[in-house]
This record gives C-alpha cells, sequence and structure tokens, in this order.
C-alpha cells in the first residue's frame, strides 16, 4: 500500500497520449519514440500526439501561426498546474507523405521524424527558419533519434 500511495503522489510522470482516426503509425511506436526523446532529454511529463487530416491542420496552422495551408507538423509546450510538462504534438500524414517523396525516405522515417521534432518543440528546443534550421542543434539531435528510431 505505501509504495502505491508513493507512485500515486509522484507529480513528474511520463505520459504519452496518441490520437488520431486513422494512425500512420502505431500506437506503441509513437509511444516509444517520444519516451525515448523524454528519457534522453531527460525530462518527463505528458505528451500528447495527434494525427490530423490536411483541412484540419490546415485551420490549425492558419489559427495559431497564421498560415493557411497545411502543415507537416505543429508542437504546444504548456506546464500544468502541477509544474509538469505538457506537450501538444499534431502531425498531417498528408503533408508527411509529400515530404517523404520529396526527400526520398519512407512514410514512416518522416513521421518518426515528425514525431521527434514536435517532441523536441514541446520540450522547449528550437531551430531557426529557412535553410540554416537542417545545420541546426536540434536538427542534428533530431536526426540522431530519427538514426535509431526510425
Amino acid at each position: 500500500m505505501a509504495a502505491s500511495h508513493r507512485n500515486s503522489s509522484r507529480l513528474n510522470v511520463s505520459e504519452v497520449v496518441v490520437n488520431g482516426r486513422r494512425l500512420p503509425l502505431a500506437r506503441a511506436l509513437v509511444r516509444r519514440v517520444v519516451e525515448t526523446v523524454l528519457k534522453e532529454e531527460r525530462r518527463e511529463g505528458l505528451v500528447s500526439v495527434t494525427f490530423l487530416g490536411r483541412d484540419s491542420m490546415r485551420r490549425l496552422n492558419a489559427e495559431h501561426k497564421g498560415h493557411d495551408r497545411p502543415t507537416d507538423v505543429l508542437a504546444f509546450a504548456l506546464n500544468d498546474p502541477a509544474g509538469r510538462m505538457v506537450g501538444d504534438v499534431y502531425i498531417c500524414p498528408w503533408v508527411a507523405q509529400r515530404e517523404a517523396r520529396a526527400h526520398g525516405v519512407t512514410l514512416r522515417q518522416e513521421l518518426v521524424r515528425l514525431v521527434v521534432h514536435g517532441t523536441l518543440h514541446a520540450l522547449g528546443r528550437s531551430h531557426p527558419e529557412g535553410p540554416e534550421r537542417t545545420r541546426s542543434a536540434m536538427w542534428r539531435r533530431q536526426e540522431r533519434y530519427v538514426e535509431t528510431l526510425a
């Protein structure tokens, strides 16, 4: 009984929630990717990963970023009242498929990249816009994760 009380009173526990009408990756894989990033980054919290269609992603991108087009990934970071990191990651497989074709990678690899990318953003990591983004520290870190997880 004491052990269960000790665990239930712990505030910083990692949890991964996967949502979407059609999941292009297995829930277990998405959870493993997010949990690996959290562990390696020495962070804990709640991360929600939601797969959206292109119209829903377009609306979300317009509302939050001012761009009236679908994008591959959006991430939002919050802290809940208990001080725990909470991240929402939204991924559009429709855009991911186009990006995968353009870069000559599998859809699975591109989706894993987006889960990692969104998780890193939810943790507060950032990169510059434009061509220098792929030379940034965040991008290099992301690609190391993708090599081992995709």
